[in-house]
């Protein structure tokens, strides 16, 4: 794990562990207070209520098996293999009882998976997705968050709207980076309910999940609920908006800038953002351009509301949040690859191509990690994978990559996607080769004196030019998707 042995944070790992020390050992009023048994500034929690109900949960576990796990004080640090042991343990079983099996049940629910191979290969595919396997592995990060999403994404694939809402509500309560995907729930069901109409059965569906949302967080709110001091003391640590644009990453080596693949850090190379800017304005500006950037998807799926069309503004909004939001992390990226997952049955070689990428823009974090044979491994074997499953070097037409629609409204150039097939494979393999050399260079090569930080920042403008690229893709998709039209059908 990042930063084990290694004092005086100790990593990651030792975050989980300290969570568990404070919530077992102190009253919920004192849980995110900075007191003399509660240091903020070392570890303190920065998560949702329902983080730190689980990290109770997995406290009180740890103390009927050995008190000195999380004994307040002197647990600072704690290391030894029983307790990694049953650090991973906590993660298998929530893996075991969240996020695979919406991960299976989801692939085995799609129409284009006729057979139970297919279902197979599909969720095979979807759990090889290397950025996730290695920042688990690196990171030790609990998938819960995104499996409710799956959850909530699975339930709204068969009209259980009420279900649906509950897990996106667990989602969003048990890690704030669920905003991520938000607002293609909320347009999806609000469309809905438009097309229902207000004034009869889209008004009773409407109420009905405005109060299942509401119940949702009351329920999980509870017991912060006692004074408003508590609830902003909560707010502010989930959202701690004064420290500026590149807070996330601050603590870390090398610099933001050379290791975040978002629009911020890659122009922070050439303009010094948060030199000229107050952390006030970079919110502001932060804020507009993510809106302004995901507002077209988001109008769509609310007037033309489709299954299919929700799980492609989930890529884009979210992929827009990662570009352009306000303090992002090199692993918010998986809130982006995560729902290109549940789309690899339908665009394979974009899909692939996207998660690749998503894992080598991680680049710099992994090595620092010490993760580069993981890392080789897993992405040769992904690939290998998606491309004897999918024939994904087969599906490259402009119809495969459900860009029929935006070919024929160019009408006089249309005879140019002719060649299409052939340029997108001569892209990816000019993409893959670039991943593959400033991998290889990044771990082997010694970089320049005078620009010690060439290969991190190569990673990131590169990996970042790439999703701007995705995101154009992913919202040409959506907007002219001709398929919402008919699905609309099915809905009203």
């Amino acid at each position: 794990f990042l930063g084990a042995g290694k004092p005086p944070m100790y990593g990651d790992y030792e975050a989980q562990r300290h969570w568990q020390e404070i919530t077992y050992n102190l009253p919920i009023r004192q849980w995110y207070f900075n007191t003399s048994d509660n240091n903020l500034l070392y570890w303190g929690l920065d998560y949702p209520p329902l983080t730190a109900y689980h990290s109770f949960l997995c406290a009180y576990i740890a103390k009927l098996i050995n008190p000195d796990w999380i004994a307040l004080h002197t647990s600072r640090g704690y290391e030894s293999q029983p307790h990694k042991l049953f650090m991973r343990t906590t993660v298998f079983v929530a893996d075991l009882l969240v996020y695979i099996p919406a991960v299976i049940l989801y692939c085995f629910s799609l129409k284009e998976t006729s057979t139970k191979k297919k279902a197979s290969i599909c969720a095979l595919c979807i759990l090889l997705y290397p950025g996730l396997i290695l920042i688990d592995h690196g990171h030790f990060q609990y998938p819960l968050s995104l499996g409710f999403a799956l959850w909530g994404v699975l339930c709204l694939s068969y009209d259980w709207d009420l279900l649906g809402s509950v897990a996106f509500c667990l989602a969003l309560n048990y890690k704030q980076m669920e905003l991520y995907h938000s607002l293609p729930f909320f347009c999806y069901l609000l469309g809905k309910c438009f097309k229902k109409g207000l004034k009869g059965k889209g008004l009773v569906l409407l109420t009905k999940i405005a109060g299942t949302v509401v119940v949702s967080f009351a329920v999980c709110w509870l017991p912060f609920c006692t004074d408003m001091a508590q609830i902003m003391q909560v707010l502010r640590r989930l959202f701690p908006i004064d420290r500026g644009l590149f807070e996330a990453c601050m603590f870390s080596s090398p610099p933001p800038c050379c290791k975040l693949a978002n629009i911020w850090c890659s122009l922070s190379v050439l303009i010094k953002i948060k030199n000229i800017v107050s952390p006030q304005t970079q919110l502001k500006l932060s804020f507009a351009v993510t809106f302004l950037s995901l507002l077209p998807t988001c109008i769509k799926l609310t007037v033309q509301p489709s299954l299919r069309g929700f799980k492609f503004a989930l890529v884009s909004c979210a992929l827009s949040f990662f570009l352009f939001s306000f303090q992002v992390h090199e692993k918010s990226i998986l809130l982006v690859s995560v729902p290109v997952c549940l789309i690899i049955n339908e665009i394979p070689f974009m899909a692939t191509w996207f998660l690749l990428v998503s894992t080598f823009s991680m680049l710099p974090l992994l090595l620092k990690d010490g993760l580069l044979l993981p890392y080789a491994v897993t992405m040769l074997a992904f690939l290998s994978v998606c491309a004897a499953s999918f024939s994904i070097f087969e599906k490259t037409s402009a119809e495969d990559l459900q860009l029929k629609p935006f070919s024929l409204s160019l009408k006089g150039y249309v005879s140019w996607f002719k060649s299409f097939p052939k340029i997108v494979r001569s892209l990816f393999l000019l993409s893959v080769t670039l991943m593959g050399v400033l991998s290889l260079a990044s771990a082997a090569v010694t970089p320049p004196q005078r620009l010690p930080d060439l290969f991190p920042l190569s990673v990131s403008v590169s990996s970042c030019l790439h999703f701007l690229l995705f995101l154009v893709y992913f919202n040409v998709v959506i907007l002219w998707d001709s398929k919402n039209s008919r699905s609309q059908k099915k809905i009203s």
